[in-house]
């Protein structure tokens, strides 16, 4: 008997969507601290569902804009968010959320992981306004 592991997409409509475990990795090779997977599909695109993706944050911050809703879960460590002149500041099993067509800023003055969850973006609207800024932890 042999056993497939599909592909990560969003959902099929099948009785069980099931996606394999990947690692945590660098958003991107210069921005070690800031570390993330997307579970059950990357946001590129249009998406009528919602994507999963889990966040580790090491004394750095992120910023961004996005057409689409942002929810952010934490697991560990401690995140603030700030977004049009609110700020929170969430403990583990705290969460909040941006609201499209917002910036966010997101960081963790030491360490933070979470799990997160975009909303819908049935038109494919891009994310931008990328910034990435390591803290001071002296």
């Amino acid at each position: 008997m042999s056993t497939t592991t599909p592909q990560p997409t969003l959902a099929t409509r099948e009785a069980i969507d099931f996606w394999p475990a990947t690692p945590l990795s660098p958003m991107e090779d210069k921005w070690q601290s800031l570390r993330c997977r997307f579970i059950n599909a990357k946001p590129i695109g249009a998406w009528d569902d919602f994507i999963l993706s889990e966040w580790e944050l090491e004394a750095c911050a992120w910023e961004d804009f996005h057409p689409h809703t942002e929810t952010n879960f934490v697991l560990a460590g401690e995140l603030h968010i700030h977004s049009e002149g609110k700020t929170v500041i969430l403990g583990p099993g705290d969460s909040a959320r941006v609201n499209p067509g917002q910036t966010g800023r997101y960081w963790a003055p030491v360490y933070a992981r979470m799990v997160t969850i975009y909303g819908p973006n049935p038109e494919g609207l891009e994310s931008h306004s990328f910034r990435y800024e390591t803290l001071n932890t002296k």
